[in-house]
């Protein structure tokens, strides 16, 4: 392997282990993710539901903020909703769009 080469995959490599460092579902040390089921609520008859007060203190989601609704479909069908804080979700794509545009140039 030439030494570029071998310098663009340890680059690489250094971006991924940076990326999960940042990324909160990135793996864990045990290979597994860090995603789990934290609670289960229920919607009511207008669509609202409550997300119990140990879940906010610990994403430290305050009244006011904003969560961004993203969805994962799988077989034309819906079958994940997640809720992202707004100043997170701007810096994932500041990071994401900035590894993009720097691999373009």
């Amino acid at each position: 392997m030439s030494q570029d080469r071998k310098k663009r995959v340890k680059a690489s490599g250094e971006a991924k282990q940076q990326a999960d460092r940042e990324s909160c579902c990135g793996t864990t040390a045990s290979g597994g993710t860090c995603c789990r089921v934290e609670a289960l609520v229920s919607i009511d008859e207008r669509g609202q539901m409550i997300l119990p007060k140990e879940v906010r203190d610990r994403a430290n989601i305050r009244a006011g903020d904003k969560l961004a609704v993203t969805s994962l479909e799988k077989d034309g069908r819906m079958c994940c909703i997640l809720l992202t804080r707004a100043e997170d979700l701007s810096g994932m794509v500041i990071t994401v769009l900035g590894s993009v545009v720097k691999n373009m140039v």
